[in-house]
């Protein structure tokens, strides 16, 4: 397990009740997480500045005071982020993802050479952001174009000039990639459990992750730095990661490891998902 401890604006409060009570910048969030199957006796503030709610099709909506703005910014290591509550729970930032971050730039600084990656499933940007002011050049590539607007405001926020936005299906866009012999140093994945194409197309994680990493081996250059695959999907678990980067990717060595959060309980952590990464040295 692999902890995201060093961030400021961000913090988990308490976890009870199939809930979590976040700190994000100034303002209190609560909202349902899967995780949290545990129950307390811990009673909740109902003044929270913004709490997501359940109805009974399974979407939602959030309740949101009036001293909560649309949108705002917090900051991790110099670093700014959009924050935005959205329709589906999601805020547009996974913290816990901080973890990779760190990993893939210490990774491209301590390199001795340019990179170039290919995020795919790139959602706002996160990982795209990090890597390029790490001094990689970044293709970033996502089906959603309300993700990638909010992936530009945060490259603008950090006055990121260097990543390519491209809203497509990712496997369409692998598939010309190769037709072209376009080549990358590095490739970042975050696929969904389930998705559908604009076509009728069909993505099943537990189906396709195999062909699809495979498929993406194809565009990896000869100086190839990482494969990162990260997973929110519930039983997928860390080790099934990094077999299929090892069954599909020759070479490198291979860590998988669960991501958390911290949280101001005593000797409470939150699992938020897991990731493999495949790491070459030259």
């Amino acid at each position: 397990m692999k902890l995201a401890t060093d961030w400021t604006d961000y913090t988990i409060l308490s976890t009870a009740n199939g809930e979590k009570l976040e700190r994000i910048g100034g303002y209190t969030f609560l909202r349902p997480d899967p995780q949290v199957i545990w129950n307390t006796d811990r009673t909740i503030d109902e003044k929270v500045d913004a709490k997501y709610t359940r109805t009974e099709n399974k979407s939602g909506n959030w309740l949101m005071s009036a001293r909560i703005p649309k949108s705002f910014v917090i900051s991790r290591k110099g670093v700014k982020f959009h924050i935005e509550p959205m329709n589906f729970k999601h805020i547009c930032l996974f913290p816990e993802q901080a973890v990779n971050w760190d990993i893939m730039t210490d990774l491209i600084k301590t390199c001795g050479r340019k990179v170039k990656i290919l995020n795919l499933f790139a959602y706002t940007g996160g990982a795209s952001v990090e890597c390029a002011l790490a001094g990689a050049s970044v293709t970033h590539v996502d089906a959603s174009k309300s993700m990638i607007e909010i992936a530009k405001i945060n490259a603008k926020l950090n006055n990121i000039d260097n990543i390519r936005f491209i809203q497509d299906d990712c496997i369409k866009f692998v598939e010309r990639e190769i037709r072209r012999g376009n080549k990358y140093d590095a490739i970042i994945m975050d696929p969904p459990s389930f998705g559908r194409g604009p076509k009728g197309e069909t993505w099943k994680i537990e189906n396709d992750i195999f062909d699809f990493v495979k498929l993406c081996s194809k565009v990896l250059s000869e100086h190839k730095l990482f494969v990162l695959i990260n997973s929110y999907t519930t039983g997928l678990q860390p080790t099934v990661m990094s077999n299929i980067l090892n069954l599909t990717i020759a070479g490198g060595q291979t860590e998988s490891y669960e991501l958390a959060l911290p949280t101001c309980e005593a000797g409470i952590v939150l699992p938020c998902g897991c990731s493999a990464i495949k790491i070459f040295k030259e």
